[in-house]
């Protein structure tokens, strides 16, 4: 080997060396910043120990500002979701099928008496009810037993509750006597509504359970049943929104093996799923957050927030909670909040998306499905 040569082999070694260094220098760099930016402050504007964000949230100003265009996981949704929805009279759905009961509507009907008997935890506005009519009262064991194959019509979950010898109504669970039983399909999900062939195998089933059971069930009529069952998907469908923003790395990206770990010391709750949310005290969860849609990689330039729209009472303050969150890790880890085409989110844009949530909970209300409510919860989980 020539002097030359050597020092080319000389140089290449250095090369390498150098870029090695410098990867290694860049990633301690994006660890320290990470650790750096989560390190203990006084007045922390994130949680500290758990407590509740909205005491250190930055102010926000009155809400005045453009249409809401910038989350496209809901502009795109159908009818624009968070613009207004058309009016809907709370508890159509339940004339329409409770008035093909027969004698469904009596069930709820408070009895003379001293003490009011619980009512049935099926709900007509979004469950199709079925009341069966027993001989003779039966125990919890031999009911569930029958009704086993019975959790699903198509992908509709199926809920069965039985009327006690005190009157009241309750999910049917061991040890109870019932005196007669109700079973009620869930009419919608956000997959589709009811249709004909489910509720056939639902009139097929229970056909064949009543001669076990020495039941009479009292089915409503088919076309009655899935117009409020249609009725019932398109408001789904309506309010089904997810609202999302982002907060992107101005410079170098930031090491997935620190953030989360920062990102859970500040109130964030990591599920057994990998999943980060916020939760809201009371055992739900405010909003999420995702630092990467690849398992894979070992850095990450965005951070997601989503926050389920409907999922989230008004009361929780969820979107206000999500926003000081996103601002509080813009500012510590030298980042900018921005929608999901990397449009910088202002503040008066910000509050524009605030109000557009304000209305989209009103119209929710009006539907008779109040956000973050029980029926909610059922439907949009």
């Amino acid at each position: 080997m020539t002097e030359f040569h050597a020092s080319l082999v000389a140089i290449g070694a250095v090369v390498v060396v150098g870029v090695i260094s410098y990867n290694k220098w860049q990633e301690w760099r994006a660890k320290k910043s990470v650790e750096q930016a989560f390190s203990p402050m006084e007045d922390d504007i994130l949680m500290n120990d758990g407590e509740s964000m909205p005491r250190q949230e930055p102010v926000l100003t009155p809400f005045d500002g453009p249409d809401f265009v910038h989350s496209p996981e809901v502009a795109h949704a159908p009818h624009g979701v968070l613009s207004s929805a058309p009016d809907f009279e709370a508890g159509h759905i339940e004339a329409e099928v409770a008035g093909s009961v027969g004698d469904a509507p009596s069930i709820y009907a408070q009895p003379a008496g001293d003490t009011p008997r619980k009512r049935s935890p099926l709900d007509p506005a979004i469950d199709l009810i079925v009341p069966l009519a027993l001989e003779a009262p039966l125990r919890a064991e031999k009911i569930m037993q029958a009704f086993q194959p019975l959790r699903l019509v198509g992908n509709k979950p199926v809920r069965l509750v039985g009327e006690t010898q005190s009157g009241d109504w309750e999910p049917v669970s061991v040890g109870g006597v019932y005196h007669a039983l109700q079973v009620g399909v869930q009419m919608a999900t956000r997959n589709g509504a009811l249709t004909e062939l489910e509720f056939s195998e639902l009139a097929s089933r229970l056909d064949q359970l009543a001669d076990d059971l020495a039941a009479s069930p009292e089915l409503p009529e088919m076309s009655a049943a899935i117009a409020a069952a249609r009725a019932l998907h398109q408001r789904v469908q309506e309010f089904e929104a997810k609202l999302s923003i982002n907060v992107r790395a101005n410079s170098s990206p930031w090491m997935i093996s620190t953030l989360k770990p920062a990102l859970h010391r500040q109130g964030m709750e990591l599920r057994p799923d990998g999943k980060l949310v916020m939760p809201d005290g009371d055992g739900g969860q405010l909003f999420s957050v995702s630092v990467s849609s690849d398992p894979a990689e070992e850095t990450t330039r965005k951070i997601k927030l989503l926050l389920p729209v409907a999922l989230v009472a008004p009361e929780r303050q969820g979107f206000r909670a999500m926003t000081a969150f996103a601002k509080t890790i813009a500012s510590r880890l030298a980042g900018t909040v921005v929608d999901e085409e990397g449009q910088p989110l202002p503040d008066a844009m910000l509050d524009a998306i605030g109000q557009e949530v304000d209305t989209f909970y009103r119209e929710m209300d009006k539907a008779g499905i109040p956000a973050g409510s029980a029926l909610a919860q059922r439907l949009f989980a």
